[in-house]
C-alpha cells in the first residue's frame, strides 16, 4: 500500500527574470513571495500558502511557459507504476522526482512528500 495526494501547482516560467514573474504571480494570487528567496538568483521561488493549500512555486524553465501539477507520494515508484497503468508515460527521472505525461499530453511530476508526512486526506492505493 502507498499513499498520494495533490501537492503543488508549479508555474513554469520561460523568462529571463524570475523575480518579475514572481512579483506578478504574487500579486495576482494574493500570496507573498517566501522570505529569503532571491528570485534573481534562484531557479525556484515559492509563494506563501497555508498548510491546507497546495504549494505554489515558480520555476525557471527552458520550455514554453505552462502550469503543471505535482503529486506527492510516500512511494514514488509505486505511484509511477500506478499512473503508468492508467495510461501515463514516464518521461524522465530527475534527482528525487519523476516527470510524467498524462494521456492528454499534460506534464506532471511525482515527488516525495513536501510538507512532512502525508496526512489524512491522502489517497490510499494497493
Amino acid at each position: 500500500m502507498h499513499r498520494s495526494r495533490l501537492c503543488s501547482l508549479m508555474i513554469d516560467c520561460h523568462a529571463d527574470d524570475l523575480g518579475e514573474a514572481a512579483r506578478f504571480w504574487s500579486q495576482a494570487l494574493g500570496r507573498p513571495i517566501k522570505e529569503g528567496a532571491d528570485p534573481a538568483q534562484e531557479k525556484y521561488v515559492g509563494l506563501v500558502t497555508h498548510d491546507d493549500e497546495p504549494v505554489i512555486e515558480l520555476q525557471q524553465v527552458p520550455h514554453p511557459s505552462r502550469v503543471h501539477l505535482d503529486i506527492e507520494s510516500d512511494d514514488i515508484e509505486a505511484e509511477v507504476r500506478r499512473l503508468e497503468a492508467l495510461g501515463a508515460k514516464r518521461i524522465e527521472a530527475i534527482r528525487t522526482w519523476v516527470v510524467m505525461e498524462a494521456p492528454t499530453g499534460h506534464r506532471f511530476c511525482v515527488v516525495r512528500p513536501q510538507r512532512g508526512e502525508i496526512g489524512a486526506h491522502a489517497n490510499e492505493w494497493e
